[in-house]
């Protein structure tokens, strides 16, 4: 429960924290009683030195009397405010080690940056069939927890794990599957759990990447459904996942890197089976060299190349169907090296002879001479007429750029499609258990659309856990007639609606890229005509013209509006998309069939999200759904 500071509790407890620009909070002793109406209080600080508080709008947060602190439970101390909780969260972490705490049924990680001990299958053991508060906490308890729920009342459960990047979400994950894996042993002989567990380093290699926050930044949200039979053993998981990042497979910033599978490709170019792939080292490659990051500390990339072929195979991925992964990721490095020359103002080329271009049709099985004519010009399809065009050369490194993007995605939802086959073993399931690692609330040096898609997802997670956690728990002891003090919370639905509501930042978005000359100029204008001094949630920057200041649950945060429009049409040429129908790769082929499962949104049919006014259909089948949209109709199905 929040307890607020009051004149009666600062007579009964002389230390109190006060805001500092360094430390964040300061612990500081009363040294003089305050009466009622004076405006300072009178305060010591742990350094001896004597300051002036001045009381604004209320007295400063009271401080836990030293027994409470390092509780185990948040809950238990006797104020819980945000210095209360930092402070034991401190002295837990530095003088006890230990990185778990409870907040009632929530549990709070700090993130060691290093391994601990503490998850072997003894510590599973420890925990399995005991309750939540009677040993100390720890995933295994959480997961104890969900497990054991399940079982008792057969029903499914859900962990949610969340958090800024860098936090140790996918770890955590990793270690709540690994629990459910080892407590339910399935009786057959089929390593079910095995395989459960072997579908992370696949995920993780294809889906996840060095940031600046993070050496394994998950760059995808990924919800895991683990299946159990009626004596809850398990019986195999499901996978489903949301808004790959895209645009990291064209572009890094300074001291990122690409997806781990591209440099644990390039570290293992020397080995006999990767010969056919001409590959080169990471650095050679324009997608992989961007941030001027190759290499991570303490990270062999070709020692995690050899696990993630042997989780291939322990999925039941033969090495021919490895070798087909493999070359079209070669292929993809490959295109990257493509160059386009200019030729003129509104016309660019494409060289036949250049080596990366053979490299890459060669890979995939495609006519050089209709790539080479294609990369540089677009096809206009008219009622009565068929025009090719050409396109200048920032338009031409655009397609190209676009058509890796677009390989690259089909690729990782065929990958996911095909594990997701692999997981499924014979049997009904009964119950499951789902666990959810999604993207960490983002703020870096430059924002950019990403960021904003990421940030409008966690804003709707964080909406779910004041919903559970507060809202309907209080709605609960109110209808029970149980005497209770009001919580005061943040609800965060005023910035949610900012993002999402009719003629909210989303829906603007949509209508200027519907727009023939829509700029990210033009609709970053209209937000400040929208929003500026009319939501105090959204602002204008200071010193930029080209950006805007969303106040999100956790932190402010300036958008850069450059590249919004491109990133949220999505659009790859359909000539491009053609071609590669055509190619005698049968994996890359199936990519570009109509309607394929792996062409196919999951979401299409259960949610429909529409423009704000009626719009003429478009030719482009590329454009009939934008990358905003996708995020507010997964950000609805969760």
């Amino acid at each position: 429960m929040l307890h607020k500071g009051t004149l009666q509790d600062c007579v009964q407890y002389n230390r109190v924290w006060i805001p500092d620009a360094d430390e964040v909070w300061k612990s500081a002793e009363i040294t003089k009683d305050l009466k009622i109406g004076d405006t300072v209080l009178h305060l010591r600080l742990e350094d001896g030195s004597d300051i002036k508080y001045v009381i604004e709008k209320s007295l400063p947060p009271l401080r836990n009397p030293d027994i409470l602190v390092g509780e185990n439970d948040l809950t238990a101390l006797s104020y819980l405010h945000e210095p209360a909780v930092l402070h034991n969260l401190k002295v837990r972490f530095m003088e006890s080690k230990l990185i778990y705490t409870y907040s009632g049924i929530i549990l709070v990680a700090i993130n060691p940056y290093k391994e601990l001990r503490i998850y072997g299958d003894a510590i599973i053991h420890a925990y399995s069939g005991q309750n939540m508060g009677d040993m100390d906490p720890h995933i295994f308890a959480v997961a104890e927890e969900a497990y054991k729920q399940m079982a008792r009342k057969n029903r499914n459960q859900s962990i949610i794990v969340s958090g800024e990047s860098g936090a140790g979400k996918t770890v955590s994950a990793r270690y709540a599957m690994r629990y459910f894996a080892t407590v339910s042993k399935s009786s057959s002989k089929a390593n079910v759990e095995d395989r459960v567990l072997a579908s992370n380093p696949i995920t993780e290699a294809v889906g996840n990447a060095k940031t600046t926050r993070n050496d394994n930044s998950s760059r995808f949200g990924k919800y895991t459904e683990n299946s159990f039979d009626r004596r809850y053993q398990i019986i195999g998981a499901n996978l489903r996942t949301y808004l790959l990042e895209k645009s990291r497979v064209v572009f890094q910033s300074d001291n990122e890197r690409n997806y781990h599978i591209f440099y644990q490709l390039c570290a293992s170019a020397s080995q006999p089976e990767f010969k056919n792939l001409r590959l080169m080292n990471a650095e050679n490659f324009k997608y992989t060299s961007m941030g001027g990051c190759i290499e991570i500390d303490g990270v062999n990339d070709r020692k995690d190349m050899i696990d993630t072929q042997k989780t291939f195979q322990l999925l039941g991925f033969n090495i021919d169907f490895q070798m087909d992964v493999f070359k079209v990721l070669a292929a993809i490095l490959h295109l990257g090296n493509v160059e386009i020359k200019r030729v003129s103002d509104d016309k660019s080329s494409a060289n036949k002879n250049d080596q990366h271009l053979q490299i890459f049709c060669e890979l995939l099985d495609l006519d050089i001479e209709k790539v080479a004519q294609w990369l540089c010009n677009r096809k206009i399809v008219t009622v009565s007429d068929t025009v090719i065009k050409p396109m200048t050369k920032h338009q031409a490194d655009y397609g190209k750029d676009a058509l890796a993007k677009k390989i690259y995605s089909h690729l990782f939802d065929y990958l996911i499609e095909k594990i997701n086959k692999a997981l499924r073993i014979p049997g009904k399931q009964n119950t499951f258990i789902g666990v959810l690692d999604i993207y960490g609330f983002e703020t870096f040096d430059i924002n950019s659309f990403e960021q904003f898609c990421i940030n409008y997802a966690n804003e709707k997670l964080q909406q779910q856990f004041n919903l559970h956690v507060f809202k309907l728990e209080q709605e609960e002891y109110f209808k029970e007639d149980i005497p209770w003090n009001l919580i005061d919370f943040y609800d965060n639905q005023p910035v949610i609606d900012l993002i999402e509501a009719k003629m909210g930042i989303l829906e603007l978005l949509d209508e200027e890229c519907l727009l023939p000359h829509g700029t990210d100029e033009n609709w970053l204008q209209k937000l400040y005509n929208n929003f500026i001094n009319k939501n105090p949630l959204f602002e204008k920057p200071r010193m930029s013209n080209r950006s805007f200041i969303i106040q999100h649950f956790a932190d402010k945060v300036e958008y850069k509006c450059d590249g919004f429009l491109e990133k949220n049409r999505d659009t790859v040429y359909e000539v491009l998309i053609d071609l590669l129908r055509t190619s005698k790769f049968d994996l890359c082929a199936s990519f570009f069939q109509e309607n394929t499962p792996s062409s196919t949104p999951q979401y299409s049919a259960a949610i429909k999200v529409k423009s704000a006014r009626p719009v003429i259909k478009s030719a482009n089948k590329e454009l009939r759904m934008t990358v905003g949209s996708k995020t507010e109709a997964e950000a609805l199905l969760r």
